[in-house]
């Protein structure tokens, strides 16, 4: 295994917490959020979300940071480190989950390249939303352009690992991250100048207690999960590179609060525009690139903003997919002794190949199902409901059971934290974090 002392560690603690809240971001601020919210009912979704992501989100977060850190290793080497050889298991699954959510991420990410270009060249604003439903099955389905742009967004990942953490991570995420959210901002203050534009304010932010059921507190529950890339083996990664000079829970706190701000952004960017031009927010997966262009299309300089708003949605693709090819990368290189040269090159050619199946999933191989889902959706049902589910339970179990006294450590390293957090820091993480993940777990496979 790589030591302490050759691992390779974060330049300045801004630079951590902006890539790791880059990993966090990623397209669930800007794709999922919106979509998320608007089909859950708005507020009966985004106020329990936020209350989730700060009382469990962050705590599993700092555990699994501790776990990286005190380690100095990924998922596997961490988990097996403290927990033994099964737990190890566990974190390979982990690792194993990430490498494969950007199997099919990085197909997400070619669209969001494809409507760039698109905006670019003023192709796709169109005002009726059936055309460019049309439009959208009509490029997933086009199997060398959309393999084409899946590759090219892998191949901008690749780019950036090359360089490694510090020059290469680091560096384009301290660009890359105050890009995003001035770029949010000018498209939310736009946004809000428009006719009826409150309206999707309210919807978003209106306390309505009869609007709250069960699903939109489970869905919550597992954006929350989800938003902050939780048992997916990145963040573990991302900890294992921090200085013990940093302080762990004000950095986490940070990454959560960037995490939660950039998803109200993200709504703030997509709600207020829909409403001004009466489009429908409920219309699911298909509002970043069905519904937005129709707004695009009515708004005086849309086609500006068209390209403001896909460089939004490349970027915030572009800092998640980085950190999970980083982890597989240092997988091979933690756990076989591969260089890191290798190991870049085989897990590129691997996710390649992985790709272009998901890509083909919406054309050429539609047809091939197993368990009624094309290749891409059962990659992203197995990895939402089952691998991160059970990453996260390791992490719970693993930092809260067997190695506490461990976690206590790196949570106090540099400052002393209140013993009444500390203990229900560990209450949470034993008891509520558990109970949480199954529930969520639960409602993901058997819905």
């Amino acid at each position: 295994m790589t030591t302490s002392s050759e691992r390779s560690v974060w330049g300045t603690r801004l630079g951590f917490i902006l890539a790791s809240a880059g990993s966090a971001v990623g397209l669930g601020a800007i794709w999922k959020f919106p979509y998320m919210a608007g089909t859950n009912g708005g507020s009966a979704f985004i106020l329990p979300y936020i209350v989730l992501t700060i009382a469990i989100g962050f705590i599993v977060l700092m555990i699994e940071m501790a776990l990286g850190r005190a380690s100095r290793g990924g998922a596997a080497h961490a988990l097996r480190l403290f927990g033994g050889p099964f737990w190890g298991g566990v974190g390979k699954i982990s690792v194993l989950t990430g490498f494969l959510i950007l199997s099919f991420y990085q197909v997400i990410g070619g669209w969001c390249l494809n409507y760039l270009f698109d905006a670019c060249i003023g192709q796709g604003l169109i005002t009726d939303t059936a055309m460019l439903g049309s439009h959208f099955d009509n490029f997933v389905t086009d199997g060398p352009r959309a393999v084409f742009m899946q590759l090219a967004f892998l191949t901008l990942t690749a780019g950036v690992i090359v360089f490694g953490v510090e020059k290469g991570i680091e560096r384009i995420s301290k660009l890359l991250m105050p890009t995003l959210f001035i770029l949010m901002l000018c498209l939310i203050v736009r946004g809000l100048t428009l006719p009826h534009a409150w309206d999707g304010v309210e919807f978003m932010f209106k306390f309505d207690p009869e609007a709250f059921n069960g699903s939109s507190l489970l869905n919550a529950m597992g954006f929350a999960f989800f938003s902050l890339s939780l048992g997916s083996g990145s963040m573990m990664n991302y900890g294992s590179y921090l200085s013990d000079k940093a302080n762990l829970p004000t950095s986490v706190a940070w990454i959560s609060f960037l995490a939660v701000l950039a998803s109200i952004l993200g709504g703030l960017m997509i709600m207020p525009a829909v409403f001004a031009f009466s489009l429908d927010p409920a219309a699911g997966p298909g509002l970043t690139f069905v519904t937005m262009p129709a707004v695009f299309a009515q708004l005086p300089f849309g086609q500006g903003f068209a390209i403001l708003f896909y460089i939004c949605l490349v970027v915030a693709a572009l800092t998640s997919a980085i950190s999970i090819l980083e982890m597989s990368v240092q997988f091979l290189v933690d756990e076989y002794h591969v260089s890191r040269r290798n190991s870049i090159m085989l897990n590129t050619i691997a996710l390649s190949v992985l790709g272009v199946v998901c890509a083909l999933s919406f054309g050429a191989l539609s047809g091939y199902k197993l368990a009624g889902k094309t290749f891409f959706d059962l990659l992203d049902f197995l990895t939402s409901n089952v691998g991160m589910p059970i990453g996260a339970m390791g992490i719970a179990i693993v930092g809260g059971y067997l190695v506490w006294p461990v976690m206590k450590k790196q949570l106090t390293l540099t400052s002393p934290m209140n013993d009444k957090v500390l203990v229900t820091t560990h209450f949470l993480i034993r008891f509520i974090v558990p109970c949480v993940i199954v529930v969520i777990a639960g409602a993901g496979l058997f819905s």
